[in-house]
């Protein structure tokens, strides 16, 4: 059955009959998660909760649309790992300015970047994009969402390949997790304090961090929390979409 909140399955005939308030743009990566989860997971998950929050906001009255995704990211720091794909952040920035210019020719008002992973980093590009065009454009990094019950739901926090997204991707892509494989994997900690604390940041050569790619405990990991986890985050996905369609681009927006 054809999904009118996805630009890849909709004709030149559904969209002539409706108008898109709000686009949003998933972009993912291809890169190794631990030995148990696909290259792409990031892809598939920010897919995934881009096509349920839309779903969720279109049925309410918002007019939303999913642009197809990008898969690939800024993975410098994992090319040591084989078949990585490096895409520079200068040019996934381009790729978003010319996507960008793409939407405003159709009157499009409004862009939500769904980024599915951490190393894409889009904030500088977005500013220096601010007043260059007529579009306002936001930036959702789903694994950023707080919320309570999420809170209560995840024992680990692992940061790749752990216990999130190896729950979403045995219920987005279980054909594609072997579970048997996945392992508790162990990183090195920085050598010094400021790193520790947070405050110096650094690169992270994740084949120095760690052996096989992973950050985290998957084996907490179930189907039952992958759907809640999906669920959760696209409701509050949804929820920003649907009042960011209804929300007028008057001078004092997005400000209250």
């Amino acid at each position: 059955m054809k999904r009118p909140w996805l630009l890849a399955e909709v004709s030149l005939a559904d969209l002539r009959e409706t108008k898109v308030e709000v686009a949003v743009l998933p972009m993912g990566a291809c890169e190794p998660h631990g030995l148990h989860l696909p290259y792409g997971t990031d892809t598939y998950e920010v897919m995934a909760i881009g096509e349920e929050a839309c779903r969720k906001a279109y049925e309410k009255g918002a007019r939303v649309i999913l642009l197809p995704p990008i898969p690939y990211g800024v993975d410098a720091n994992l090319l040591s790992f084989p078949m990585t794909i490096h895409i520079q952040q200068k040019n996934l920035n381009a790729l978003v300015t010319d996507i960008v210019s793409s939407l405003e020719a159709h009157s499009v008002r409004k862009l939500v970047i769904l980024n599915g992973h951490g190393g894409n980093e889009f904030r500088g590009g977005l500013r220096d994009l601010y007043g260059r065009t007529s579009l306002w454009v936001f930036l959702v990094e789903w694994w950023r969402i707080e919320n309570e019950r999420l809170k209560d739901l995840i024992e680990e926090s692992g940061e790749h390949a752990g216990e999130v997204e190896t729950s979403l991707c045995l219920k987005i892509v279980p054909e594609l997790v072997t579970l048997e494989r996945a392992d508790a994997q162990r990183v090195r900690e920085f050598r010094f304090q400021g790193l520790r604390d947070g405050w110096i940041w650094t690169t992270r050569p994740w084949e120095r961090l760690t052996t096989a790619s992973g950050y985290g405990d998957p084996r907490k990991a179930t189907k039952e929390k992958g759907e809640a986890i999906l669920q959760l985050i696209s409701d509050e996905i949804a929820n920003f979409l649907l009042a960011l369609s209804q929300s007028d681009l008057d001078e004092t927006f997005p400000f209250a």
